[in-house]
């Protein structure tokens, strides 16, 4: 009867699954991803212990080999079995008995149930270590999703920590938060930071846990992210979502936002035993962290990335070739850190607020609290540059000045050995100071004085 409601609930399964890869369109290599179920066996010897109908041992025996067997040939599916408390009496408990008992292999399901069949319950609980030597079980795949399923009847029994274990694995990229279904009693409070536990205290409830969690490590589940403007209407789109694990920074996946031809946020498919990180690739980046799915239901995610437009234009008169070579630093308003660089004659979006721009050109441009808003273009522009040939009449050390309100600054070093040099200056007032390289005396230093123009070329003697 069992092994039959098993049947009928992976059928049934599969073809939610298969149901959902017709309407949900995903990328070839991720319809091909295998899911590889480490099953952590408890075979202590508090396994002989009754448990209503039989021994703890053999109602766990029977669930397992019944479920695998149903699992046997499930595409793109494989299975390995690690049990602990098999090889040594339970007094002294020996804090290293566990062992990988069947590697990961195609259809080895049937290895799998005759090795369950002849476990004999005998020793302690090592949890912590079981679960550390469950990272050298999984040998390195590309396009794999690592699951563990620990059954076990008792917590830790050699002064180890299993939450430190789960992290590591997590973390490591190794595997993804464990199942853990506890026989016989309510252990949640001691496994809740291990991964997702679910209660078998009675016979019954074994089974029904068992098949969610197998459930829960098959299927991929849907959602949609609603990109929200500053009016709180889910409008932005056209962005770049990259869908990360939150534990191992491991990149998952990467989803252009799209709006469908209905004005909703277009589903897609994500693993829901992930805890994800989500990186919309706004200017600035925005961050939606800890996502946790519900697994089977439409989930709907959503973050708050109101954007308007920045122009950065050079007035006419510029050629492309200044407005291309000349990038733009920005910054957002009071803050040192360059979030961009924008190239002049271009249109960029950026999230709602103020912001600091540098122009890169000689001398530089600075120009502070510019505000994007929703939906809108901001427009800013500068002068085109004008040209300034300088010609020496004499080689040495010599330096551009640049006139303002606030007196005269260094904008330039020029070339010694050049007796010509022509540069892109931004309009206003200058001074070049030079002296020839044989006079070593101050002396004998000469400065001219000159007026820059937009897209006019003036010559200076020096």
């Amino acid at each position: 009867m069992i092994k039959n409601i098993v049947h009928i609930i992976i059928f049934t399964l599969l073809s939610v699954s298969l149901y959902g890869q017709t309407r949900v369109s995903a990328p070839k290599e991720e319809q091909q991803v295998t899911t590889r179920i480490l099953f952590i066996f408890d075979c202590s010897n508090s396994m002989n212990a009754r448990w209503q109908s039989d021994t703890r041992i053999n109602v766990a025996k029977r669930i397992l080999t019944n479920v695998i067997d149903s699992l046997e040939h499930t595409p793109n599916l494989e299975l390995a079995l690690r049990v602990f408390g098999h090889r040594s009496p339970v007094s002294p408990i020996d804090c290293k008995d566990t062992k990988l008992e069947i590697p990961f292999g195609k259809n080895n399901g049937r290895r799998i149930v005759n090795k369950i069949k002849g476990l004999v319950p005998k020793g302690g609980t090592p949890i912590a270590y079981s679960l550390e030597m469950a990272a050298d079980d999984f040998p390195p795949c590309n396009n794999c999703r690592n699951i563990i399923i620990l059954i076990t009847d008792g917590i830790e029994e050699c002064g180890g920590d299993p939450c430190a274990a789960s992290e590591f694995l997590q973390r490591r990229g190794i595997a993804l938060k464990p199942f853990i279904i506890g026989i016989g009693q309510d252990f949640s409070e001691a496994f809740g930071c291990v991964g997702k536990y679910f209660d078998a205290s009675q016979e019954s409830e074994f089974l029904t846990a068992f098949n969610v969690v197998i459930s829960q490590a098959l299927e991929s589940t849907t959602a949609q992210v609603n990109l929200f403007d500053a009016n709180g209407k889910p409008s932005e789109t056209n962005v770049n979502m990259t869908f990360s694990d939150y534990y191992s920074n491991i990149v998952k996946h990467n989803y252009v936002h799209t709006i469908n031809l209905r004005g909703f946020s277009d589903t897609i498919t994500l693993d829901p035993l992930v805890t994800y990180r989500m990186t919309v690739h706004t200017i600035p980046p925005v961050v939606v962290d800890s996502i946790v799915l519900v697994p089977g239901k439409h989930n709907v995610i959503s973050a708050d990335i109101p954007q308007g437009q920045l122009r950065l234009l050079m007035s006419a008169g510029s050629t492309a070739a200044q407005a291309r070579h000349t990038p733009c630093i920005i910054r957002k308003h009071g803050k040192p850190e360059t979030i961009h660089v924008q190239n002049l004659n271009s249109t960029e979006r950026y999230l709602v607020g103020t912001y600091d721009i540098e122009f890169l050109t000689v001398p530089r441009i600075n120009l502070f609290n510019i505000r994007v808003d929703q939906s809108t273009i901001t427009t800013v522009e500068i002068p085109s540059p004008g040209i300034a040939v300088i010609q020496k009449s004499v080689e040495g050390p010599g330096s551009l000045h640049v006139e303002d309100e606030t007196g005269m600054r260094l904008i330039y070093n020029m070339n010694e050995k050049e007796r010509i040099e022509t540069l892109n200056l931004q309009p206003g007032r200058y001074r070049v100071v030079l002296r020839s390289k044989f006079l070593h005396r101050a002396s004998a230093t000469m400065e001219r004085t000159f007026t820059i123009e937009s897209g006019k070329t003036t010559t200076v003697k020096i």
